[in-house]
């Protein structure tokens, strides 16, 4: 049974459901996983979900007789239905399993983008975005000779709306951009941004990986025409991903890869590709993945969208609060009430690398790096940052641990 909505979350009473937060790491010190813009972990209730997938419901889906592969297929299409409510898509025709968000804006790239982007077009990024939203979309300018435009961000990571009056035009065929920046935790203008792109007659594509798990997704509302995502940021095994899109684009749409399942009819002089969706799953899919992913839907659907949303500001609150308290240490992007649970910092004169390690000595997960985001790094005038980021089993003692243990590391780095 679902908690209500205005409960807020405690998490105490989830963390039981995940295995790994009980494991102690080397130098026999509890876990403190703040690595979730990564990947999160797994519950037991996944975790379950995929064993018995293998254990009693394991064949191959859509193309057999035998009763094992009518039941896995019918589970197979149970979960994409479960996806298709979560988002509320308009029909399960829309949602299509990929290997994740990076392999859907693939998917658009090279079938929508190749059969609808000419010379002389242009595609509108942001500053923000993670390599998997740039690169397909440099792929596609090198093959199609189309120009690429980036939508710039203020210093205190926003993104810098007055420029869409002179970067939209009437050659802007696409427009694709984070709904959550995995660097700066900025939460976008989505609706926005969407409106503002169909008046000028381009298409919109979301980058929702670091949006779906943390906050409710209404693709109807939203209004864009693709979105992506994957399962193993939101509690589900990695492997998987969605990409939905609007039924008449995706139908308009060639497929991207060829072989197994995604056929009506093949002969020696060609082939005739089936409906939606299958026609974009060639080969056999990722099922044990499919069916965990069903199992961290429910569980997210359980705890509430909203909660978890409340709850990570909270945690972004407290983590603002005590880190800016540190000399030297820069937080980036916007304040915590602009941002979701992401808090990233630099401080002046330590290397990232070294910050993370020591936090890890001390049982502490973060990340060091460029977060597959170096343009963005670039703009900010950085290389490297430190980021953690947090998920509905994280507490505000662990938030104070991590100041805890940032202040020591900084002290012994700086002697």
């Amino acid at each position: 049974m679902s908690a209500p909505e205005s409960e807020p979350l405690n998490p105490a009473a989830l963390r039981d459901d995940f295995p790994i937060l009980g494991i102690r790491v080397p130098g026999d010190q509890p876990l403190v996983y703040l690595d979730n813009a990564a990947t999160t972990q797994r519950p037991r209730q996944v975790i379950q979900a995929m064993t018995a997938a293998c254990e009693q419901h394991y064949a191959n889906v859509h193309r057999g007789a035998h009763w094992l592969s009518n039941e896995t297929t019918d589970r197979y299409e149970d979960a994409r239905e479960a996806v298709r409510r979560f988002v509320n898509a308009r029909c399960k025709e829309e949602v299509v399993f990929t290997s994740g968000t990076t392999a859907g804006i693939n998917l658009v790239a090279r079938s929508w983008g190749d059969a609808n982007i000419a010379a002389g077009d242009e595609i509108l990024l942001t500053e923000m975005e993670h390599h998997s939203n740039m690169v397909p979309w440099q792929q596609l300018a090198q093959r199609r000779a189309c120009r690429l435009r980036y939508l710039p961000i203020t210093d205190d990571g926003l993104l810098r709306l007055d420029a869409l009056d002179t970067l939209l035009g009437e050659r802007t065929k696409l427009v694709s951009v984070a709904a959550v920046s995995n660097v700066l935790g900025t939460v976008n203008p989505l609706e926005e941004i969407v409106r503002r792109a169909h008046v000028m007659g381009a298409r919109v594509l979301v980058d929702a990986a670091q949006f779906a798990p943390h906050l409710p997704l209404d693709v109807q509302q939203l209004g864009a025409d693709f979105v992506a995502f994957s399962g193993h940021k939101m509690l589900g095994p990695s492997g998987v991903g969605v990409l939905w899109g609007r039924e008449s684009l995706l139908d308009a749409m060639p497929p991207f890869l060829g072989g197994g399942s995604m056929v009506d009819r093949v002969t020696l002089d060609g082939f005739v590709p089936i409906g939606l969706p299958n026609k974009f799953e060639a080969g056999t899919p990722p099922i044990v993945p499919v069916l965990g992913l069903h199992a961290a839907i429910q569980y997210l659907v359980g705890v509430g969208l909203d909660r978890i949303h409340r709850h990570e500001q909270a945690l972004t609150r407290c983590a603002h609060e005590l880190l800016q308290s540190l000399d030297g240490l820069r937080l980036l992007g916007p304040s915590p009430e602009r941002k979701g649970g992401i808090v990233s910092f630099v401080v002046a004169g330590v290397s990232p690398d070294d910050i993370a390690k020591l936090l890890d000595e001390q049982g502490i997960a973060v990340r060091q790096g460029h977060h597959c985001a170096m343009p963005l790094h670039h703009r900010l005038g950085l290389t490297a940052s430190v980021r953690a980021s947090f998920y509905l089993y994280n507490t505000v003692e662990e938030i104070a641990g991590l100041h805890d243990a940032l202040r020591k590391a900084l002290r012994i780095l700086r002697r």
